[in-house]
């Protein structure tokens, strides 16, 4: 069995103040339990600082959230794909999906948000891959997903939803390291015949 790649763990992690993302910093500053002081520093029982309260010792952890996304493949084998119409990466291209909602399952996740960027109803058959992004604090879930039914057409939160032959995948406009790397590792199991490694730019860094 050959050895998972991590195209993440290349990239070197700026942007990072005191065990969490810099944008994260002002979020990190009272205690969510009672308001008190946070401080960070070391924690008994724990080889991390952490950040604790002053006032009644809760420890804040500063976790990842969770991504559901698909890969939705019609038919003839396209890829859909949605163009951005939010931040981040407004006007470039990613695969449909969102945050997970506490009251239901990643694949449910994946299904609810694909539905509402791109009209369509779809049903997981596969996992395509588990790719972090540590500078934005989320972990990307990306399923490869057959077209059940719905209709595909543009949602308040795109510019446009469109299905790409292989050959015709827009890799230079793809948005974020997450999705390229998804869509490389698509392709890849797809079309061996292909270098994917060649085709899109990563971001140089989180």
């Amino acid at each position: 069995m050959g050895r998972l790649d991590d195209p993440a763990g290349r990239l070197p992690m700026h942007g990072f103040d005191r065990g969490a993302p810099e944008w994260m910093a002002p979020m990190l500053r009272n205690c969510a339990r009672c308001g008190g002081r946070l401080v960070y520093g070391p924690v008994a029982g724990d080889e991390r600082d952490r950040y604790r309260c002053t006032e009644c010792g809760h420890i804040t952890y500063v976790n990842p959230r969770l991504v559901a996304t698909t890969l939705p493949i019609t038919d003839d084998g396209e890829i859909v794909l949605i163009r951005r119409a939010i931040p981040p990466g407004v006007g470039t291209w990613a695969q449909p999906g969102g945050f997970l909602e506490a009251d239901e399952t990643v694949i449910q996740g994946a299904v609810r948000e694909t539905l509402e960027e791109t009209g369509l109803e779809v049903e997981p058959t596969g996992i395509v891959g588990i790719y972090p992004q540590p500078r934005a604090s989320v972990v990307v879930v990306v399923y490869t997903a057959a077209i059940v039914g719905g209709r595909m057409e543009v949602k308040p939160e795109t510019l446009d939803v469109r299905a790409f032959a292989i050959d015709e995948l827009p890799w230079d406009g793809i948005g974020f390291n997450t999705s390229l790397w998804a869509v490389r590792d698509y392709v890849r199991s797809v079309r061996p015949d292909l270098d994917v490694d060649r085709l899109g730019t990563e971001q140089g860094d989180f």
